[in-house]
């Protein structure tokens, strides 16, 4: 229906009437709120809106106004933040609604809003010929799914808090609710810990950076020092530019493995009396955590500032790919496994997680971490992201435990797009726009009284081989675009050849804000 009417959406909403009115954004527009409560939701409406108009748009309180939105409703509160996410827009040629029962559904509504305009209005200039009309239509809109997350590695390359900000923005113009913030990795740690300043003094910094691909031999490296990482100060402007969005921050602090930089900065907390610096190169190191009281305390600290910056239900603990090897090797782990009556170093690892686990729960919050940590034992009410395929995702689901879908094969943005001798490097496969779309979120193998435990889905972004932003967004886009049509619309609805001619439409508005996203599809 909205490519007939010239309403083109990305993603496809759930319901849509469109009627013969034009309503005409114009210098006298007055943008009203019904109450002091959504305020912040319409500076965002007319932030969006004044830059390309360069029309006052007035704001004000109560419903004297020509732009309205409208928080009303009993919400259908889900335990998962951020909850109901309903809304409806109502465009008649006198006035626009935009209605919901929660401030997340406004903050959906005014992103369809935005697409209801020209793509001029994603102008980063003033655009003074533009025409301002906005087709007059009916919309009830609701999400297919609760979590709908982008993930973004800002370890292996190091992204600004401006670049952050940046793609929480793009992400939320395409109605996700998360996103996955890495921030810890062998190759730099990316996060101020106050208690323990050297994390960042030492482990946000490594010697060089490898040049080309982990599998060429020899490897050769660029001998350039690098870096970055956010204070605490960074972390709650990005927290708060993402809030106003409504979306949720997973921050996540990958262990017991992935720790080299942190082993570095602290050669305490590793296995052996090796002197170690930050990674330069990429894969899946040996150096691991040891699991002595001190190192437990350690981690603990650290969680304990990162769940003050980060508001967020969720809290991500890793625990993927962490290799034993110092674990089976050290006489001390093997001692401290015996003393800990445990009968294996998967055992081991599904005790350390759980440490961490039952002090993340002791504070209120939730832990949810990659795959692996199903091995060993699932600490009780951990929810899981299943990466190495589904079976994870269903093994936890059919052991009662809330499931993120992320599968390589899908959902992993940092793949080829095309031919990869066309392409940029990257890292292997290939997942294409259509791979992207054609991916069913809910496994036909699990039983239906579990599927209710699949929370959604999410999109990663591994940046070993994504060097800077504008790569970045070459490597997201359009592939955010298909997925979140995945996440928020019904499975009825979904069409691919509809979507790739919207998607045309929807590159103009990407155009628009100079996003490098891959031409082709």
């Amino acid at each position: 229906m909205s490519a007939n009417n010239k309403i083109n959406l990305i993603p496809e909403v759930s319901e849509i009437k469109t009627n013969d009115s034009i309503f005409t954004l114009k210098k006298e527009t007055r943008i009203a709120v019904s109450s002091g409560e959504i305020m912040n939701k319409g500076h965002l409406l007319r932030n969006y809106l004044t830059g390309p108009t360069g029309y006052p748009l007035p704001l004000s309180v109560g419903k004297e106004g020509d732009l309205l939105l409208i928080l009303e409703g009993k919400p259908d509160m889900s335990p998962d933040e951020p909850g109901d996410e309903r809304y409806s827009i109502s465009v008649t040629g006198k006035s626009c609604i935009l209605k919901a029962p929660t401030p997340a559904g406004l903050a959906r509504a005014i992103q369809t809003f935005r697409q209801l305009l020209g793509p001029e209005i994603f102008s980063q200039e003033e655009t003074p010929l533009a025409k301002w009309e906005i087709p007059g239509c009916e919309i009830s809109d609701y999400p297919r799914f609760g979590w709908r997350g982008m993930h973004l590695d800002v370890c292996r390359h190091f992204f600004s808090k401006e670049e952050v900000m940046r793609f929480i923005d793009l992400i939320a113009l395409h109605r996700f609710n998360r996103f996955h913030f890495h921030l810890t990795e062998d190759q730099g740690w990316r996060i101020e810990i106050k208690k323990y300043p050297k994390l960042t003094e030492v482990g946000a910094w490594r010697d060089s950076t490898l040049i080309g691909h982990a599998q060429d031999r020899p490897r050769r490296y660029d001998d350039i020092k690098y870096g970055g990482f956010y204070t605490q100060e960074d972390i709650k402007e990005i927290v708060a530019y993402a809030t106003i969005r409504e979306i949720t921050i997973v921050p996540e602090i990958d262990m017991p493995g992935h720790m080299q930089a942190a082993i570095a900065a602290y050669p305490e907390l590793g296995c052996t009396d090796q002197t170690l610096k930050s990674l330069c190169h990429w894969g899946i190191c040996e150096h691991i955590l040891n699991v002595e009281e001190s190192t437990i305390n350690f981690m603990k600290d650290v969680l304990d500032e990162v769940m003050s910056l980060f508001p967020g239900k969720y809290i991500h603990i890793g625990g993927d790919e962490a290799l034993k090897y110092e674990w089976e090797e050290q006489r001390r782990i093997q001692d401290r496994m015996a003393e800990l009556g445990l009968k294996g170093e998967m055992e081991l690892q599904s005790w350390f997680i759980r440490q961490m686990a039952e002090h993340i729960q002791s504070k209120g919050r939730e832990v949810i971490g990659w795959d692996e940590i199903l091995e060993g034992g699932l600490a009780d009410g951990a929810a899981v992201m299943s990466w190495r395929g589904e079976k994870g995702g269903i093994e936890a689901a059919e052991l009662g435990h809330k499931v993120v879908m992320a599968p390589e094969e899908y959902v992993y943005f940092d793949h080829y797009q095309g031919d990869k001798d066309k392409e940029p490097l990257a890292i292997h496969g290939l997942t294409t726009v259509e791979k992207v779309y054609s991916y069913d979120v809910l496994p036909k193998e699990l039983p239906a009284d579990k599927k209710h435990l699949i929370m959604g889905s999410q999109g990663q972004l591994w940046s070993e081989y994504i060097p800077d932003f504008r790569h970045l967004e070459y490597m997201a886009f359009p592939r955010v675009c298909a997925l979140a049509e995945v996440l928020w619309t019904s499975g009825k609805k979904r069409d691919f050849s509809s979507f790739q001619k919207r998607l045309e439409i929807h590159k103009k508005r990407l155009d628009k804000l100079e996003v490098n996203y891959r031409k082709g599809i």
